[in-house]
């Protein structure tokens, strides 16, 4: 049985939902690089895309994320106090700072990066969606065909490998 199990979603709400269902016990991350992806789209929104303006107010908040325990708090405090100080803000910059706030509010526990980081845990999915992607290529290759029994064993066997643990299961072979 795993010491810690760590749920790494992009903030879709049906990732939630699984593993609260199915793993009550785990650890639950939302990307690193997707929670940057939306301030990003933020900061493009009220300052201009690619603007220098833009980058230095983003800049601050993706620190926060990875240094402070508690960054993604001081993300929506900031982003509330922003709400109401904007001289200028259109109805639409409005909707997508309250959208940012209800996405940070609703992930808040799900973004504890400097923790994660200090732990030697993933912040982000990228590594998996790789994987992912590998195995997906290894099982759809041209005039491939599995049984689903045959494609369990294969992927048991490529992650053992894949994680240096083939000697758990072949402990003559050195290789």
């Amino acid at each position: 049985m795993a010491e810690l199990v760590l749920i790494l979603g992009d903030g879709a709400l049906w990732i939630w939902n699984i593993a609260t269902d199915r793993f009550k016990n785990a650890r639950q991350r939302v990307d690193l690089h997707h929670v940057k992806q939306h301030l990003w789209a933020l900061a493009h929104q009220i300052h201009g895309e690619g603007t220098v303006v833009a980058k230095q107010w983003v800049e601050p908040f993706l620190r926060w994320l990875e240094q402070r325990h508690n960054g993604s708090l001081d993300v929506i405090q900031s982003l509330e106090r922003l709400r109401t100080t904007l001289r200028k803000i259109t109805q639409e910059q409005r909707q997508a700072i309250d959208r940012e706030i209800g996405y940070f509010q609703e992930h808040k526990n799900r973004m504890d990066y400097k923790s994660g980081k200090a732990l030697g845990q993933p912040v982000g999915s990228g590594a998996i969606e790789s994987t992912c992607s590998q195995y997906q290529r290894r099982f759809k290759l041209t005039g491939q065909f599995c049984s689903l029994s045959g494609d369990e064993a294969f992927l048991a066997l490529a992650t053992l490998h894949r994680n240096g643990r083939w000697n758990q299961i072949f402990p003559h072979d050195d290789k």
